[in-house]
């Protein structure tokens, strides 16, 4: 039997990048898998797409996570389509990377919102819906938490946020059977990270001359991660801080 059988997986941001990469991992491993997106339809439909041609059971749901009245319909989607909550990864994220002098209150909110108020919100809702079994919450933090790269304050403080909440959450929910972890990955090969100019620029290199592995990382990297961490193999971790990062630190 599959590591993820008959488990209900809700993935925010999973349209693309490493979100999409968890997805199809966890229904690989068995799990029923809803695709959060927030705008991007298309990549969310493909991933689905390519989890029932593979013989997964997966849903593509449309939701902002900051906002609490989508938050409600992603769930209520979830458990009409499959039932009680057993796994939920609080993916999604936003960044930009500027110096001091150039951030504004916009794009403290803008990474704010998505990076710590969607992750709470999501869980708060995740908690409401779990089977009394409990279940695993995967929460995607940042290596930028521990290298805290100049140009990076907002974005930094959001994912120190998510260690912080990690660490709470783990304690918290200890008594509903529910653990709480966090992947932190480093450099990644996204859509994201394309688009942001980081592949093939000084800085990618920089990250690769530093990493002890030799590359930067790739989806599979962390979803693989993240089926060890909702299965029964990681049973007795909670409060954990992985830091998927090829050793960069």
């Amino acid at each position: 039997m599959k590591k993820l059988a008959n488990k209900v997986a809700v993935i925010t941001g999973a349209s693309k990048g490493i979100g999409a990469g968890i997805a199809k991992s966890l229904a690989a491993a068995g799990a029923s898998v809803v695709v959060n997106y927030a705008s991007a339809k298309a990549n969310a439909d493909q991933v689905v797409a390519e989890i029932t041609a593979a013989g997964g059971k997966a849903i593509a749901v449309q939701g902002n996570v900051s906002n609490v009245d989508d938050v409600a319909r992603l769930f209520d989607e979830t458990t009409k389509a499959f039932g009680a909550v057993d796994i939920l990864v609080n993916n999604a994220g936003v960044y930009k990377f500027a110096p001091i002098e150039e951030i504004s209150t916009e794009d403290f909110y803008n990474q704010f919102n998505t990076n710590v108020l969607g992750l709470l919100l999501v869980t708060q809702g995740a908690v409401k819906n779990f089977n009394e079994q409990g279940g695993s919450i995967i929460n995607i933090g940042s290596a930028v938490s521990n290298i805290a790269p100049p140009g990076s304050s907002i974005y930094t403080a959001t994912k120190g946020a998510v260690d912080a909440i990690t660490h709470v959450l783990a304690k918290e929910l200890g008594g509903k059977k529910i653990r709480v972890n966090s992947i932190n990955p480093g450099m990644v090969e996204t859509e994201g990270s394309h688009a942001a100019g980081f592949i093939g620029s000084d800085f990618e290199t920089e990250i690769v001359r530093t990493t002890p592995l030799g590359r930067i990382g790739q989806p599979d990297d962390i979803a693989d991660v993240s089926v060890f961490l909702a299965s029964e193999d990681s049973r007795w971790l909670t409060g954990e801080i992985l830091l998927a990062s090829g050793g960069v630190r």
